[in-house]
């Protein structure tokens, strides 16, 4: 379930809530949905290639709306005009975060079927025959896909207003829809952050996670049996001949265990977050850069962790209560400053599990004691 927050003019705010629900569509649902995917993936391209010609006729940016290639493409006819219409909204949303920070968002680019994803989004619309788009006791009803079984794992607040959802096709063959509500909620207050009420996470590969008073957050052993499936699968495959029957069955179990990998990981980052949020006023982390600690550690990898997923998910969930989640520069010597007298070591090998201040004689472990100066960091930001 992800969270944002918007707040109004009386005081209150507008949450916004995604339920993610598993569909069964029929066999012609299946192909409607199929059509869409391959409808959506036309037009982006199409467009993305119109635009990139136009700009270097005139110099300018233009981005034509999809209802110009319905005539040459009457395909497009059959499936949700609202699809084809968020694929440019997309494309454009993807021109403006490029245009304002090109370092951190990378030119759009042409979707591929092989390699791209299975995915539409429509929006609700409501008019006086009623929505376009609702929930019925056990399904979801679509625009020409008509109702859709679906299976619920929470239903929403009867207040909550459907504003759009979001169907893809897993690559094990699965079909989910993400539904977004919006549901007015009262404006969280603020949370006053005290020193005892503070935590200090520091990111580790060993465990996941250290806190500053020597908490540490170990992976489930359900979850490193699956990757130890995972890794004696990789092996089988290695050995098989591409194409033949039995490689192609195995490539299917590979998917499943890499989905439920991924579903697993996920459940331990939802639990370890929501526990957190719920026991402490504020978190302080540093802002490591996941990305460049993947291309520098070879020991481990760091985007498996789920690090990045499990700080955005504490966020929002600090937030909706008036929490903070406090962000320390990544550029602060955490893991090699006493976080007794606050002397700076030259240099800290990442070996060395502990380290003995040579200023104070204080004996450290390296991921509390950095876990320590992030927290210090943190509330001393909270004091500037």
């Amino acid at each position: 379930m992800a969270w944002k927050k918007r707040d109004t003019a009386d005081g209150n705010a507008i949450q916004y809530t995604t339920i993610k629900v598993r569909l069964y569509p029929t066999q012609a649902q299946a192909e409607l949905f199929e059509n869409t995917f391959g409808c959506c993936r036309y037009v982006w391209n199409r467009m993305l290639a119109d635009e990139q010609r136009f700009y270097l006729e005139t110099d300018k940016h233009f981005i034509p709306t999809p209802a110009k290639y319905k005539k040459e493409a009457p395909f497009l006819k059959d499936v949700d005009n609202q699809a084809l219409i968020q694929e440019h909204n997309k494309l454009a949303q993807a021109f403006r975060v490029f245009f304002k920070t090109p370092e951190s968002f990378h030119h759009p680019r042409f979707k591929r079927k092989k390699t791209g994803r299975d995915s539409f989004t429509a929006c609700n619309h409501v008019f006086e025959s009623g929505p376009t788009i609702y929930t019925t006791r056990d399904g979801i009803r679509m625009t020409k896909a008509g109702v859709v079984k679906a299976q619920f794992s929470r239903r929403p607040q009867a207040w909550w207003k459907l504003r759009r959802i979001t169907v893809e096709k897993t690559k094990t063959g699965k079909y989910f829809c993400s539904i977004v509500y919006e549901c007015p909620v009262k404006a969280p207050e603020a949370v006053a952050p005290a020193p005892e009420t503070t935590l200090g996470l520091k990111y580790s590969l060993a465990h996941f996670y250290v806190a500053d008073n020597g908490e540490a957050a170990d992976a489930p052993h359900w979850l490193k049996q699956s990757q130890e499936k995972l890794a004696a699968l990789q092996k089988r495959l290695s050995r098989m001949q591409p194409g033949s029957k039995n490689y192609e069955e195995a490539v299917q179990t590979y998917r499943l265990l890499h989905e439920h990998i991924a579903n697993q990981r996920r459940d331990f980052i939802h639990k370890q977050s929501s526990r957190i949020a719920n026991s402490w006023d504020a978190v302080c982390v540093r802002a490591d850069a996941l990305d460049e600690m993947a291309r520098e550690i070879k020991l481990g990898s760091v985007p498996d962790s789920g690090f990045g997923l499990f700080r955005e998910m504490l966020r929002y969930k600090l937030a909706r209560q008036g929490k903070q989640l406090i962000q320390v520069s990544r550029c602060r010597p955490t893991t090699r400053t006493c976080s007794a007298c606050g002397f700076v070591r030259d240099e800290v090998s990442l070996r060395a599990k502990t380290w003995v201040c040579p200023k104070c004689g204080a004996a450290h472990n390296r991921e509390v004691n950095a876990a320590r100066n992030i927290k210090l960091e943190g509330l001393a930001q909270l004091c500037a």
